[in-house]
């Protein structure tokens, strides 16, 4: 075990007692922070304290009846403040024979994942461990996370709960039933190839006008009122763009082709326009002029336009999924940071009633990264963050410098690509590529290497992990993510806060763990933001031998091995720091 060497920077403080997540993110951090410095203050035992939000837990609720997936003692639910999120907490008591602690204990996961991972099994179950070690433990599940659901009454909090647990587990059976890799045949020719003439003439006559001109016209309305917010101009011309691309491959080669160009030109130009007046009109006049220009091209039953009407509503359809997709995924790792773990931090804390006000809290991966901002950001404004000690697993705040696999996710830093990508289905591509990778012929075992190192983690174990801890990911948040891959380390969502710069100014002890066969988070990553700590404050710990036992990026968690060498190695640290 050892500690790292300092690098101080001097860090702007400011006394900031409101909640970043009442300012509008997008102005500039500098001045967001300027609003906030006019705030009260608010004392809470003999520190200063900022509120990070207002507190709602009348909104909050504990389950009646926990559903099959949660494992834990209770299931809690938080409300994020002006959103209709409720965030999932899961509970667990320390025994009675258990000692007796000052500070109860939060886990935070990784990116794309659940509270599963801190709980796979009564025999690998690091959330039970650390609660049979006297700490009362609770597992954040954040927004699109787990069981984690976005409902606007609370009296549906139990039924979408339930429903969350069923379709999580129902696709980890489906998934595991797939024990062999089948041949799929090619099927017969589409009925589409067969009379030709006559199915065109049925369409021509089942051409539904109306119906086409309303959803091509909410389509373009949406895109010109830039998807309430989330699309900046520019990439709202882009994707008007994109669908005009696919509905000019319907008409290529065709006489028409010309004409439609015209439309688009004009439909482009409007959806660009900041002018509102009688925007509506404009568009919907020009779509009815695109529709009976396609109408035509319908009638004429040319070879090019055969089934145009069923291929143009499948196009709007799949476009406007996509649209759905990115106003549904509509968060950052910001949200996370300003809006979800100060929410479940001070739900615990009211539950739990530390007598110092204070929590301990530990982090995986992302959930490592999430600490390390707040401290940082507590540093900046000049306040005393409520975490008596932290402790990250296989996190940091710069990959520039090691050789980590994530920077396959660096394409998607081109907001382009995102919109044309909105989501990542991580845990649906992890349940497909799972029988590929653990049975001959074993062609994606290297997806194995990212998760477990070799006969480190019981393979029902790694099933349960792969099947049921991964979720849908938002570009929008793995663009924020990959500028940890450029110079400076994580940003904020302006770009303007390094979030690496102040945690030299923080007062909380760290201990940071990494693995030695870590492809994700290797352990040069772990050191760049190790050395950035007071170095009287940070424990480094780097596990694995060169001659084996090895850990890989989820072994620190569930590892067959952690029980021993990792959890004493956390136990012994927070104890260390438990003074009331």
């Amino acid at each position: 075990m050892r500690t790292s060497a300092l690098k101080f920077r001097s860090a702007p403080r400011a006394t900031i007692l409101h909640s970043m997540a009442t300012i509008p993110p997008q102005l500039p951090l500098a001045t967001r922070s300027a609003l906030l410095r006019a705030s009260s203050s608010v004392y809470f035992g003999t520190a200063t304290m900022k509120l990070f939000l207002p507190r709602a837990f009348s909104s909050s609720v504990k389950l009646p009846t926990k559903p099959p997936l949660c494992t834990a003692d209770e299931l809690h639910y938080v409300s994020v403040p002006n959103s209709d999120w409720r965030l999932a907490l899961w509970r667990y008591f320390p025994p009675p024979q258990a000692p007796t602690r000052n500070h109860p204990l939060l886990l935070l996961s990784g990116v794309g994942t659940n509270a599963i991972g801190y709980d796979l099994s009564p025999g690998c179950s690091f959330a039970r461990h650390m609660s049979g070690q006297g700490f009362e433990t609770w597992i954040l599940e954040v927004r699109g996370a787990g069981l984690s659901t976005r409902v606007s009454d609370l009296k549906d909090v139990e039924d979408s709960a339930h429903e969350l647990s069923h379709q999580i587990q129902s696709t980890a059976k489906a998934a595991a039933k797939e024990a062999q890799v089948t041949e799929i045949a090619d099927t017969a020719p589409p009925a589409s190839d067969v009379s030709v003439v006559g199915e065109a003439s049925a369409s021509a006559s089942a051409w539904d006008e109306s119906k086409i001109v309303a959803r091509l016209t909410a389509t373009f309305m949406r895109l010109a009122e830039r998807l309430s917010g989330f699309l900046s101009e520019g990439q709202s011309v882009f994707m008007s763009a994109k669908l005009f691309d696919k509905i000019a491959m319907l008409l290529e080669d065709s006489r028409m082709y010309e004409r439609f160009n015209e439309i688009r030109s004009k439909l482009l130009s409007l959806i660009e326009s900041r002018q509102n007046s009688g925007l509506g009109n404009q568009i919907r006049e020009l779509t009815q002029r695109l529709v009976n220009l396609l109408d035509d091209g319908q009638k004429s039953v040319s070879p090019q336009l055969i089934d145009l009407q069923e291929r143009l509503t499948s196009t709007i359809e799949d476009f406007q999924k996509q649209l759905d997709l990115i106003v549904k995924y509509d968060w950052d790792f910001d949200n996370y940071l300003e809006e979800d773990v100060p929410a479940a931090i001070e739900y615990v804390r009211a539950q739990c009633k530390p007598k110092d006000g204070k929590l301990f809290a530990i982090g995986h991966s992302m959930g490592g990264i999430l600490l390390y901002a707040m401290l940082s950001r507590c540093a900046f404004e000049g306040r005393e963050p409520c975490l008596a000690a932290v402790a990250t697993l296989a996190s940091s705040l710069d990959y520039t410098t090691s050789d980590s696999a994530l920077k396959l996710l660096i394409p998607l830093a081109d907001p382009a690509q995102a919109l044309s990508v909105p989501v990542v289905p991580l845990g649906a591509l992890l349940a497909a590529a799972y029988p590929l990778s653990s049975r001959p012929p074993y062609v994606l075992s290297w997806l194995n290497d990212l998760i477990s190192a070799t006969d480190m983690m019981h393979p029902e174990q790694l099933e349960k992990l792969v099947l049921n801890n991964f979720c849908t990911i938002p570009a929008k948040l793995l663009i924020q993510l990959t500028t940890a891959f450029r110079e400076g380390g994580l940003r904020d969502r302006s770009g303007e806060f390094y979030y690496k710069d102040h945690l030299s100014s923080t007062t909380v002890p760290v201990l940071a763990l990494a693995g030695d066969r870590d492809l994700i988070c290797p352990p040069l990553a772990v050191e760049d933001t190790v050395k950035l700590f007071p170095e009287n404050l940070v424990t480094y710990k780097l596990l694995g031998e060169p001659d084996g036992p090895h850990y890989a990026h989820y072994d620190l968690v569930g590892g067959r091995l952690a029980v021993e060498q990792v959890y004493p190695c956390i136990t012994e640290f927070l104890s260390h720091h438990d003074s009331a």
